[in-house]
């Protein structure tokens, strides 16, 4: 393939954005904007910028791709505003990992920001408005910076109103940028303006059609350019109604798309789902849109009237399809899970064939194909597909013993998929999910389960001839089991595709460890909707430009990367402990536990714990991204939230009733003192009774920020302070694999699925009840605590629960310490694997830490003289610790 071929616009963040054909549309957040959200000004304005992020990290978590950012306010210093803000967000990793548009009128806002900006941002925005010097001025800046840029359709002469200076200003615009600057194309974002539609005015008729005449035109005649708008503008003539604000922002969005609108600013809680839209409101809406009567804005205002605040009717109450033919029936059951009545539309099927596998090769595929249509182009949600795999289940089930009647198994598949958990690992959440979406879009799936040995998976790929071997990981260690697979799978001279994914997985990861290993094509996948999409190509029948432009673009970020990493500068370990948070140890209260030693909890009652659970990531599992509860009223997904969460609410009903999981818990808390980067714990004879091995931030600080370690909030054994370290683990998987299997053999994945997301936010509704009881009573040291369960979440509590494994202490080998020291395994049955991974699944493991200082931080990466000390501390050989410190090493 051709170089230019493969310019596509890229941003990041923390993580990279890259805007391909495929990527869909690119949603930017609007709501970090003093002139688009009240709040967002008040607290800017009182420089309540804790409160500020918030706002970030709530669009981040509505699923905004990129976040805009805009202090332009009379009363403002936008560039000490602008400044401060972008880097707090960049102490914030979690708002911090998307790319940034820095958003302003002001040029100098727009350099301060570019100043601090981490990664590659978005300039919005520059224009012809002050002639082609500053133009080109500007532009020169934003390149020397690194950055993209909108480009508004406006020039000396004015905004552009009209498809035909809409066309003009972007085309002299673009020369200007590539030929004179040398702007890359593909880093150019033009806004066409989005003006109101319906205003009465005859000047503004052909507004949106305008708008998607332009957007078609600059996508053809202006390479790799792309472009942008703030939809919600369309709608400004109907202030008030919601309804009709909504279908027009949907539809509007849709044909934009259509015509190569690829990115914008949405407000997602103002969005309808276009399929959803009533016929007769879209007609009218439309009608305008699109210009189609000359009477369509008078029929649109009289319409409006007519659905002024009424609530869109409840299509799951409605029976009049069952009156449709049969495909439209067995079509209409896959798209909205609804089982009732696919055995006897099955049945009614078969009887019009002459082989039952022909009922599965037709009416069933057909509608699954429907359904795999809506979930790629974002019309359909993971539940919903779960839920429709879930009938597709119990009608293949219904259809097997008439198969196995006739012999016949002969049904064709896009290809065979093996599946598996790596080795020392026992998460399969996210695996579960991709089988069901994959096995949804007629691929044949091998699932091997968890904890699957690599020699396992290299001889049943072979002895099934699968297509692609998808791996699934959750803890750190499982990224080198994935490392030696792939290097097996070259020593075998393997010509398979290799799927990489789980939470602690990444490109940079897949990229920089495993992809040098096999020489066949190395993917990560980051979430189930894309898993169809590689699939489909790695396995389409002329595939070997995907497989080299994928192969290139792993290389390309590889470089990059590994680039990245040498430009940061790390400190020697000893100048990272002389640069340590300093605490003043004579002034620190420091409270005795109440209760010294361990304690065990046989068998919580789960509804104490129901009070505690954190609901945001369970949707998130399910690919739901938003805040609870506000995911609940979101346009776009809060009807299949609103569903997801009823069943879950029935599961977890049923669970407690009929007391279907156990909640365990061992928890201790000891006399201790730091030793270094140690921290030694003692029984009440003061005998060491075992040590926690720390490790301490090598990343060069700016001045008066310290290195930190977990040992600094220890008071050191030199200073004659007593102090104290508690530690725990919580389950409440007793039971959950026993439910999930019943409901697999049942054909019944969706519930399969639930039970075990409802057991991890149960083990982490646990660890955060179990803190609040030792806070508050076995340690004692906040006894007037009064924290709400948002409070909580928000961990506004005093003392910190940090867990091996997670950024503050990356070692999971610490939790060996933890188990010998509580007896986990003998007290509540919680096993380790060999690779460390806890069992049951949905247990929670961690320290305690009392001390008012203590705060959570990643360790980042570390040099090997930390290996080195680290190795020897823990008494082993370097291999050994570069086994699980691996994936932080700086060098």
């Amino acid at each position: 393939m051709r170089k230019e071929e493969q310019r596509y616009l890229k941003l990041s963040g923390l993580e990279p954005l890259i805007v391909t054909p495929e990527s869909n549309f690119i949603n930017v957040g609007e709501r970090t904007n003093v002139t688009g959200s009240r709040r967002f000004l008040r607290l800017i304005k009182e420089e309540k910028y804790p409160e500020a992020l918030a706002v970030a990290r709530d669009q981040v978590e509505g699923g905004a791709q990129i976040l805009d950012v805009n202090m332009d306010e009379g009363m403002l210093d936008g560039v000490h505003a602008m400044v401060t803000f972008l880097n707090l967000i960049a102490s914030e990793p979690d708002i911090a990992r998307i790319p940034l548009m820095i958003d302003s009128s002001k040029w100098e806002i727009i350099e301060a920001g570019l100043q601090v900006a981490q990664g590659k941002c978005v300039v919005n925005s520059i224009s012809l408005k002050e002639g082609e010097e500053n133009f080109i001025h500007q532009a020169k800046l934003i390149k020397r910076y690194g950055a993209a840029t909108i480009v508004m359709a406006f020039d000396e002469k004015g905004q552009a109103d009209t498809y035909e200076r809409r066309i003009e200003i972007c085309e002299r615009s673009y020369r200007i940028l590539v030929d004179k600057v040398k702007f890359p194309p593909e880093d150019i974002i033009f806004d066409p303006n989005i003006f109101p539609v319906a205003t009465g005015m005859e000047e503004h008729r052909k507004n949106a059609v305008d708008f998607f005449n332009a957007t078609k035109w600059i996508r053809t005649n202006l390479p790799y350019a792309s472009v942008s708008g703030g939809v919600s503008n369309v709608s400004f003539s109907f202030r008030g109604n919601n309804t009709v604000r909504e279908a027009m922002h949907s539809a509007f969005l849709y044909h934009a798309i259509q015509h190569g609108m690829n990115m914008g600013i949405v407000n997602p809680t103002m969005l309808e789902v276009y399929d959803d839209i009533p016929k007769d409101l879209l007609e009218h809406v439309e009608d305008v849109l699109l210009d189609r009567r000359d009477d369509a804005t008078e029929r649109l205002l009289e319409f409006a009237e007519t659905v002024k605040g009424i609530k869109k009717e409840d299509p799951e109450k409605q029976q009049a399809w069952r009156e449709n033919e049969l495909q439209d029936r067995i079509t209409h059951s896959l798209v909205k899970g609804i089982d009732a009545f696919i055995e006897e539309d099955v049945e009614e099927a078969r009887q019009q064939v002459e082989k039952p596998i022909q009922v599965i090769e037709g009416n069933l595929m057909a509608g699954m194909n429907v359904v795999g249509d809506l979930f790629g182009s974002g019309k359909m949600f993971l539940p919903q597909v779960v839920k429709s795999a879930r009938v597709m289940k119990k009608a293949v089930a219904y259809l097997q013993p008439y198969i196995e009647e006739l012999k016949d198994s002969s049904a064709s598949s896009a290809g065979k998929i093996l599946m598996a958990t790596v080795k020392g690992d026992v998460h399969d959440i996210g695996k579960n999910i991709v089988s069901v979406v994959l096995g949804c879009n007629n691929y044949e799936i091998v699932d091997l389960g968890v904890m699957v040995p690599p020699e396992k998976i290299i001889e049943v790929a072979k002895k099934e001839q699968v297509d692609v071997i998808g791996l699934s990981g959750l803890i750190t260690p499982s990224l080198d089991e994935m490392v030696y697979l792939a290097n097996e799978m070259e020593k075998e001279a393997m010509d398979i595709p290799l799927l990489i994914g789980g939470a602690t997985t990444s490109k940079a990861h897949t990229a920089v460890k495993i992809a040098p290993k096999y020489g066949n094509s190395v993917v990560h996948v980051n979430d189930a909707s894309r898993a169809v999409t590689v699939v489909g190509d790695l396995l389409q029948e002329n595939n070997k430009i995907y497989k080299e432009q994928i192969r290139n673009e792993y290389d390309k970020f590889r470089d990059q990367f590994l680039n990245r990493t040498k430009q940061k500068t790390y400190i020697s370990l000893e100048e990272a402990q002389q640069n340590k948070f300093k605490i003043d140890w004579n002034t620190t209260e420091i409270e005795k536990p109440k209760v010294l030693g361990i304690r065990e909890i046989e068998n919580l009652d789960l509804k104490v714990l129901l009070d505690y659970i954190d609901w945001s990531p369970f949707f998130r599992s399910w690919d739901l991204h938003g805040k609870y509860p506000e995911i609940l009223e979101d346009i776009v997904v809060g009807e299949q939230a609103t569903e997801l969460f009823k069943d879950a609410k029935i599961l977890l009903q049923k669970v407690i009733d009929e007391k279907l999981l156990k909640a365990k818990a061992v928890f201790g808390l000891f006399p201790a003192n730091s030793v270094g980067d140690d921290i030694e714990v003692y029984n009440l004879k003061g005998k060491k009774e075992a040590t926690f091995i720390t490790l301490r931030q090598q990343l060069k600080k700016k001045e008066g920020v310290a290195n930190i370690a977990l040992s600094d909030f220890i008071a050191p054994k030199t200073t004659g302070i007593e102090d104290y370290i508690g530690c725990f683990c919580v389950s409440t998987g007793f039971g959950t694999q026993e439910l999930a299997t019943e409901y697999e053999k049942n054909n019944d994945d969706y519930n399969s699925i639930m039970i075990k997301a409802l057991a991890d936010r149960l083990a982490e509704a646990f660890a955060e009840y179990l803190h609040k009881e030792v806070r508050m009573k076995h340690w004692g040291y906040a006894i007037n605590e009064n924290f709400t369960n948002e409070e909580l979440i928000k961990e506004n509590y005093k003392g910190i629960r940090p867990a091996p494994g997670y950024p503050a202490c990356p070692d999971h080998l610490e939790k060996h310490t933890i188990w010998d020291l509580l007896k986990v395994e003998e007290n509540i049955g919680v096993k380790l694997t060999e690779s460390l991974a806890m069992w049951p699944a949905a247990s929670v493991s961690g320290y305690y830490l009392g001390n008012p200082e203590a705060k959570y931080f990643g360790l980042g990466k570390i040099k090997k003289d930390q290996l080195q000390d680290y190795s020897k501390r823990r008494g082993c050989s370097d291999e050994h610790a570069r086994k699980w410190l691996n994936p932080i090493l700086a060098d």
